[in-house]
């Protein structure tokens, strides 16, 4: 059998990381141990109703199973402005400055392929998600890493680069509410952003993931920023904030030559989403957000329940201010690896390391509150029971 060698595109491709770790915990699962599973991103609740009905009443128009436009519909288009000018108060022109993707992961890895030239350099955040590497190494780009410090609040100090990389630079990634770590981003940390963006002719691509998931106030908008969308755009994904995850729909929205580049690449890829796809996401932009609310409040409440029984075995970290990740250091006595190996063969409770998500996230693990309360309290119970941190007495 011949064997085609893979590209060198593709052998730049960071390592499938997450793929060997759910290897590990299928093979603990198969020995017939209960694992409590928090390592994965994806939400555990359902799509809501009114969403799901959308869907179902728009399969059900036959013209709606056509192609649809390369550049998606002009309705789901001015759906995405609408709600922006109501959620955000930053008004855009859905002709020009709003790109559907086939979810925000799409775009993520595309979009260094759009506007950043071989041996450019992508700034990207340390720690953060992987994915932001691996468009870049597609695009034949340079990797710089911003690093995220605890001291900082893990927002970006750009006085951490080095001047030759700023040069060099042609696009940034951030993404708060964040993942792993679950900061969320202030008014200061983006204009500081606009600013240095500004002045180095970088594009920012912010990643709204968690958009709606926020504990300590509403999710600030990158665009809300002044000058924001005159140095980049938002990704906005549906997965999280109304549980679709497996609908692959979101969108780009800000600066018009970067949304058209976008497109132009996407026609060479996708006849966009399917119409009743987008009929769907149409429909969750356009109604009551209660339901993201109460989305949120769940979090928030497994957050408080989580932190609760953290507090009684001893293990401290920080408070996250939105997403549904917590970012915990590890014991000094172990690495982010063999904790995590640690805790799923002798308590069978799954978490992910941080130097999945970079150099930075070594001394970290990133635990989901994608369980119930009940279930987060019983894994910390679990693991208190390996005494590995200095117990305290709850008041």
């Amino acid at each position: 059998m011949k064997h085609f060698a893979p590209s060198i595109a593709i052998d730049r491709l960071p390592a499938p990381v997450f793929a060997e770790l759910a290897q590990r915990i299928g093979a603990v699962k198969a020995a017939g141990h209960d694992v409590i599973t928090l390592g994965q991103g994806t939400p555990d609740q359902t799509t809501p109703v009114h969403i799901l009905d959308a869907l179902k009443e728009a399969i059900d128009d036959s013209t709606n199973l056509q192609y649809p436009p390369f550049r998606g519909h002009d309705f789901l288009k001015q759906a995405v402005a609408d709600f922006y000018q109501k959620e955000f108060g930053v008004s855009v022109d859905p002709a020009s400055e709003v790109a559907i993707l086939l979810g925000s992961k799409a775009g993520i890895v595309a979009l260094p392929q759009t506007i950043v030239n071989p041996g450019e350099g992508v700034i990207v955040p340390d720690p953060g998600y992987p994915d932001y590497l691996s468009g870049a190494a597609l695009a034949g780009a340079y990797p710089i890493t911003l690093p995220l410090l605890a001291e900082n609040a893990f927002l970006p100090d750009y006085n951490l680069l080095d001047t030759t990389d700023v040069e060099r630079a042609r696009m940034l990634f951030l993404n708060y509410p964040s993942n792993p770590t679950g900061a969320t981003a202030t008014a200061e940390a983006f204009e500081q952003t606009v600013a240095f963006a500004d002045a180095n002719d970088i594009c920012v691509v912010h990643d709204l993931a968690y958009g709606g998931i926020s504990f300590d106030g509403p999710t600030r908008s990158f665009l809300q920023t002044e000058g924001a969308k005159n140095v980049g755009i938002e990704l906005f994904s549906l997965s999280k904030r109304f549980n679709m995850s497996g609908f692959r729909i979101a969108f780009a929205i800000g600066n018009p030559s970067v949304i058209a580049s976008i497109e132009t690449y996407q026609e060479h890829l996708y006849v966009s989403a399917f119409t009743p796809i987008q009929h769907a996401a149409t429909v969750a932009l356009s109604s009551d957000q209660t339901c993201v609310r109460e989305l949120s409040a769940l979090y928030e409440a497994r957050r408080d329940a989580l932190f609760g029984q953290l507090k009684e075995i001893g293990w401290e970290g920080p408070v996250p201010g939105g997403s549904f990740f917590v970012w915990l250091p590890v014991p000094s006595a172990f690495t982010s690896q063999s904790f995590t190996d640690h805790l799923l063969d002798e308590a069978h409770v799954a978490v992910t390391p941080g130097h999945f998500f970079g150099e930075y996230g070594e001394g970290y693990v990133r635990i989901s509150l994608i369980a119930d309360a009940e279930r987060l309290v019983e894994a910390v119970q679990r693991i208190g029971q390996l005494h590995l941190f200095s117990e305290t007495v709850a008041e």
